[in-house]
């Protein structure tokens, strides 16, 4: 048998034979203030390739620009002025990128939109500078940009996505909601991710199976049958049942193996003992 099927046939053996722990899963609790200000799934959902924005530099780039080759896109929405919220959700992205093994404008694309018309392109920069620094890595190219534009094509982006949002005049704030979202390398919604915080195996999964096999190696591969996306859990849970299919087919395979080593064994054995009754 070859080291590399072997060692995924072990790999699996493992995962089913070690029962999972108790996973927390990521909080998703609504403060007060943001009743009704939520995310609705929308797989699939098409980003608006044409809608045009601001860069960090003042230039008008259109979406699309951030759909092209093989990688998928990150998108967080948020605004540069928000005292509390969006920094905790970019900070929760920033540590998922930090723990990913792979790197922002090399094997996928990280977007950070404001929904705020008043945020400027040198907020935007200013921004970004702070969180490149932060992530410790070169960036290649638009690896990781930071957008604003006017009212209405924001608003378009953030509906295309579910992504709501609102003005509250008490507070001189917007209440709305927390999570990224996660682009296949043609525009299409694979996969949203709840909360502040982002657990490094739910990011990495999300984007190796938005990169629908264009971008990753065979390991990634293997990792995706491993585990699936639970919409209850709203995270990557171990795949059990479809193991326990590929292990029961394994053993089948394996038995068959063994059965026909032993028939040939036993057959030169019989062909052997012949041979020497013959010449006795």
């Amino acid at each position: 048998m070859s080291r590399p099927l072997f060692a995924l046939l072990a790999l699996c053996a493992l995962l089913v034979a070690t029962p999972p722990r108790s996973a927390r899963a990521a909080d998703t609790t609504i403060p007060p203030e943001l009743a009704g200000v939520d995310i609705v799934e929308r797989p699939g959902a098409q980003l608006p390739r044409a809608l045009q924005l601001r860069d960090q530099s003042g230039q008008t780039v259109e979406l699309g620009r951030y759909t092209t080759g093989d990688k998928p896109l990150v998108l967080v929405l948020g605004y540069f002025e928000c005292p509390m919220l969006c920094s905790l959700v970019l900070n929760g992205v920033l540590q998922a990128m930090k723990e990913s093994d792979w790197s922002a404008g090399t094997e996928y694309r990280a977007l950070v939109v404001s929904f705020d018309p008043r945020d400027t392109p040198e907020a935007a920069r200013k921004k970004r500078a702070n969180y490149i620094e932060a992530y410790g890595r070169p960036v290649a190219g638009d690896g990781f940009d930071f957008l604003v534009g006017d009212e209405a094509s924001v608003r378009t982006l953030a509906d295309t996505v579910g992504f709501n949002y609102r003005w509250d005049d008490t507070t001189k704030q917007y209440a709305h909601a927390a999570g990224a979202f996660i682009f296949t390398p043609d525009g299409r919604l694979s996969r949203t991710l709840y909360g502040i915080s982002f657990p490094q195996k739910n990011f990495s999964l999300a984007l190796r199976e938005a990169g629908g096999g264009q971008v990753g190696s065979a390991w990634d591969r293997v990792l995706l049958f491993c585990f699936h996306y639970d919409p209850n859990a709203r995270g990557y849970v171990l795949a059990t049942k479809r193991l326990m299919m590929a292990a029961g087919a394994v053993t089948v395979v394996l038995l068959a193996l063994w059965l026909i080593r032993f028939w040939r064994v036993e057959r030169s054995r019989s062909r052997l003992q012949a041979r020497t009754n013959e010449a006795s």
